[in-house]
């Protein structure tokens, strides 16, 4: 059973910075798609930004934010720069085993609970 654990979310100004992380239990993390998705209130889940061989960003927060994993430590991380009010909402660490589709959180196949960002203006 694969689980994921988001960690580092909070309350930030606007113009801060967070960084969050997520730990992936398993055998076989490097084998994984991870990407990030978000959920605002209201509004549905929302890819955020995946990671493979290659880096993909939604275009809301290109040059903002950058995703990157470390294998050995089974974690994949997103480091959230200049942050808006319009960047809160829960984010979500997400698994897959196939590639291809990263934007389409039905396509990803485990999810950790979320972890809170809010950004006051």
């Amino acid at each position: 059973q694969v689980q994921l654990v988001e960690s580092g979310g909070g309350l930030v100004q606007a113009g801060g910075s967070l960084r969050l992380s997520c730990v992936v239990s398993g055998r076989t993390f490097s084998n994984y798609v991870m990407g990030w998705f978000r959920q605002a209130p209201g509004k549905e889940r929302a890819f955020v930004a995946a990671i493979y061989w290659s880096t993909y960003y939604a275009d809301s927060v290109k040059g903002r934010f950058t995703i990157s994993r470390d294998n050995a430590k089974n974690t994949v991380y997103l480091q959230m720069n200049s942050l808006k009010p319009e960047d809160t909402a829960v984010y979500y660490c997400a698994a897959k085993r196939t590639g291809g589709d990263y934007y389409i959180a039905a396509t990803y196949d485990y999810w950790g609970p979320g972890t809170q960002v809010t950004v006051s203006s």
